[in-house]
């Protein structure tokens, strides 16, 4: 699509802006759609070869995961072969593989496979994780960043009025001022301000530190119950978004004493910093809130995938589900 504007615009060719934004909001959503479809309709079964990490991977879905006991082919309906690529397999093996291999069979490495149908990582496989695969694409990270600034920038005119709107009713509802700042950790470990539309009284633990948000807190005020659960409160930080100090798709932001805490109970949490966190994220829009060690760690996992898998496709898939979140409510306490 980038081509063929450059092509019209120094070509000077004529052409419709309705028919050229028609496709450029179509082809995306269409090859979304195509690649959903064929993800849901696949057939076949994938073959194990059992060493290294492999067993949860079978255990996700043994109808679609088998394990290969001989290196031969036990079935007529396998697909793909799946094999841990850390592992060094004997001699037998390795002649199966390529054998498949010039049959055209797709290989697979078993972290990939696991990735691709949960959306995390697996933090136990260390060896696989402390490598360059988390070191994001410095281009593709730059261009994320002009996106969402000058998505950013064109929106005001519809943001700032909602933010104002919202902004009266929390004034009105309780006292206090109706934005708060609170020191959150960003990319490097750095500290940073992160600007929030208040949605609990003034004297509870939001305004002032960290704390976990039950469901139905009472200290939510009733303005804020509606605004956390649509995003609203989030708006703020698009000037974060504009400083430099989030994205807009990425880990959450962790306040300064709760990252501290998980960084000493999981120790590759550090990681998550990588990249700039994010208004929005894969771990907020599949698991949801997390609460307690457990669940930081599980959505550890999920950031682990995004750091990994980062692309225009995998945010694209977030913010589609971002809608649905926003839709739905789905994670919001």
């Amino acid at each position: 699509m980038i081509i063929l504007v450059t092509v019209i615009t120094f070509a000077r060719l004529e052409y419709s802006r309705t028919l050229l934004l028609s496709a450029v909001i179509s082809i995306p959503v269409i090859a979304y759609a195509e690649l959903r479809l064929r993800q849901r309709y696949q057939k076949g079964r994938y073959a194990v070869i059992p060493f290294g990490f492999y067993k949860p991977l079978v255990e996700l879905n043994p109808s679609k995961f088998f394990v290969l006991n001989n290196p031969s082919r036990e079935a007529d309906d396998i697909i793909g072969l799946i094999v841990d690529s850390n592992e060094q397999l004997s001699p037998e093996w390795q002649q199966f593989i390529a054998a498949e291999l010039s049959k055209d069979t797709a290989v697979i490495d078993t972290v990939t496979a696991y990735e691709s149908i949960t959306g995390k990582s697996p933090l136990d496989h260390y060896g696989e994780l402390a490598t360059h695969e988390l070191a994001p694409s410095r281009t593709y990270l730059k261009m994320k960043r002009l996106l969402e600034s000058l998505l950013i920038l064109t929106s005001t005119p519809v943001t700032l009025p909602i933010v104002l709107v919202i902004a009266l009713a929390v004034k009105l509802e309780s006292p206090g001022p109706a934005f708060f700042v609170q020191r959150r950790v960003g990319k490097g470990g750095r500290e940073f301000k992160m600007y929030k539309i208040r949605s609990m009284h003034l004297n509870s633990v939001e305004c002032t530190a960290s704390a976990t948000t039950e469901e139905n807190d009472p200290r939510i005020t009733r303005v804020g119950r509606l605004i956390r659960k649509s995003r609203i409160d989030e708006i703020p930080q698009f000037i974060n978004v504009l400083k430099g100090d989030m994205a807009l798709i990425g880990p959450r932001a962790e306040a300064v004493s709760s990252a501290a805490e998980l960084q000493r109970a999981i120790p590759l949490f550090h990681y998550r910093h990588i990249v700039r966190p994010g208004i929005t994220g894969w771990a907020q829009v599949t698991q949801g809130y997390a609460a307690g060690v457990e669940d930081s760690r599980e959505k550890l996992a999920h950031d682990f995938y995004y750091v990994k898998n980062i692309s225009a496709w995998l945010d694209l898939d977030i913010i589609f589900k971002t809608i649905r979140t926003m839709l739905t409510g789905f994670g919001a306490r």
